[in-house]
């Protein structure tokens, strides 16, 4: 933990450096405004453990209080740092041109205008982003199996995950969602880890919310890697409390039709082997919920869908493309080995900045038919 949050302060204070870099031509002129901005960045470069300490001492009004700005400032700070590494890309390329034929004129971009139009840019991005993040969507997805008889009435899941909740992600966050999956009137709900994100000691409020939810084949989820973060013992405490029942590593039969296996988040420890876990190819529809969108290939055959969150599809364009990196299967549906399907969320939430950007939120409505003669 302590060299990811040494790795951590490093990248975020060289994105701070380059930034600052893009701006100076506009800060140059003052005397202390290079000197102040410098501080506010120090300062914002602290905040998420800053919050973190505050939050675990109790302290919620100054930890929330500062996870709206630090966190929002980190959104403003991804952004400004994509566009100034393009333009960084760029001025290194200029000068090599310069170089090798010192008659071309000046291709530089890095000036005070350039500052100003990328200022402009992240401002608009910025405001749109906190509305794309309330822009909460609903997914439908139909899949036909052969494992329901014909004639079975479709059988109705809704899965959300990733919702984060604790600091910024309250009562007010959580009641919409609450109504909206009410709507849906599922047989099934799933929630597919990093449901919180922080103490939860004195959020009573959202389990009276969750509760108000009863599917008639119940509530599941399993861990991300946040249940881990925020405290494991809390954060199954309190989704017990809500009324999930927490799959770890296990299995079991639901209803008429389908069997529900869980597994645990890595973030846990342990060498888990899926395969083991899922066990003999059952008869009914498997669903598996497992918070990573990635595929093993020793479970292939084993199950008929996988549900899956944690990589927001990037959150914040083009963080997306980093993402896409690590899990090619981020973006919705998909299918892995023949006759298996692998669906992963946007998230329902958002994760650090209250922003996103080409990925809005979403709540995931599965309808699971028998196949049509």
């Amino acid at each position: 933990m302590k060299l990811f949050l040494l790795l951590f302060l490093a990248i975020y204070a060289g994105m701070h450096a380059l930034v600052f870099w893009g701006l100076h031509p506009l800060l140059k002129g003052h005397p202390a405004l290079p000197i102040l901005t410098w501080i506010w960045m120090a300062g914002m470069i602290a905040a998420p453990l800053l919050v973190r300490f505050a939050d675990r001492a109790g302290l919620d009004a100054p930890a929330r209080g500062l996870a709206w700005v630090g966190y929002s400032w980190m959104g403003v700070v991804f952004l400004a740092f994509s566009l100034f590494a393009l333009i960084g890309c760029w001025e290194l390329l200029a000068r090599l041109a310069g170089w090798l034929l010192p008659q071309l004129p000046s291709l530089s971009l890095h000036g005070a205008v350039t500052a100003i139009l990328v200022l402009f840019v992240v401002i608009a991005a910025g405001f749109y982003g906190l509305y794309e993040a309330n822009n909460l969507r609903i997914e439908r997805v139909r899949i036909e199996t052969s494992r329901l008889p014909a004639g079975t009435q479709p059988l109705r899941i809704v899965q959300v995950s990733d919702l984060h909740l604790g600091l910024i992600h309250r009562d007010e966050a959580l009641a919409p969602i609450v109504s909206r999956v009410q709507e849906l009137q599922p047989d099934l709900l799933v929630a597919t880890g990093d449901i919180v994100d922080a103490q939860l000691n004195h959020l009573e409020e959202l389990v009276d919310l969750w509760r108000r939810i009863d599917p008639p084949l119940g509530k599941y989820a399993v861990t991300g890697n946040h249940e881990y973060y925020a405290g494991l013992d809390q954060a199954l405490a309190f989704l017990a409390r809500s009324g999930f029942q927490v799959l770890r590593n296990r299995g079991l039969e639901v209803g008429e039709w389908l069997k529900l296996v869980g597994v645990d988040d890595p973030s846990g420890g342990g060498n888990l082997d899926e395969s083991e876990v899922l066990g003999v190819r059952s008869a009914r529809f498997t669903l598996l919920l497992k918070h990573r969108p990635s595929f093993a290939e020793n479970s292939a055959g084993q199950f008929d869908l996988q549900l899956s969150g944690h990589a927001h599809r990037g959150q914040i364009f083009p963080f997306n493309l980093l993402t896409g990196i690590e899990y090619p299967l981020q973006d919705g549906l998909s299918t892995p080995a023949p006759g298996q399907y692998l669906y992963a969320s946007r998230g329902t939430g958002t994760w650090g900045p209250p922003l996103r950007i080409l990925s809005p939120p979403e709540i995931t409505l599965f309808e699971i038919v028998p196949v049509q003669p």
